[in-house]
């Protein structure tokens, strides 16, 4: 199993929704993102970054089938939250 740093650079999605994802993660604030994307429990950036990931494989999925359901302004919240741990996770800690 790769780590979570290693899964989120091997993603390969949109440039238009990663470009989209970075404009956005200068005002990630995990207090109030995660509990609305993942659930309120307490995780680690590397637990958050895995269940962000798993979520993100379910919005991907829905995207590529062409599904009604999916959402894009929703993909981006994922993408600026996998971007937000990631930058937690190369620091070290939770800020």
């Amino acid at each position: 199993m790769q780590d979570p740093l290693s899964r989120i650079a091997a993603l390969k999605r949109p440039q238009l929704l990663v470009d989209a994802a970075r404009f956005g993660v200068e005002l990630y604030d995990r207090s109030t993102a995660l509990p609305r994307l993942i659930g309120p429990a307490a995780r680690g950036p590397a637990q958050a970054a895995m269940a962000l990931l798993e979520r993100e494989g379910d919005i991907e999925a829905r995207r590529r089938a062409g599904a009604a359901e999916y959402r894009p302004a929703r993909h981006v919240e994922i993408m600026v939250a996998l971007m937000g741990e990631a930058r937690l996770l190369r620091r070290g800690g939770v800020s």
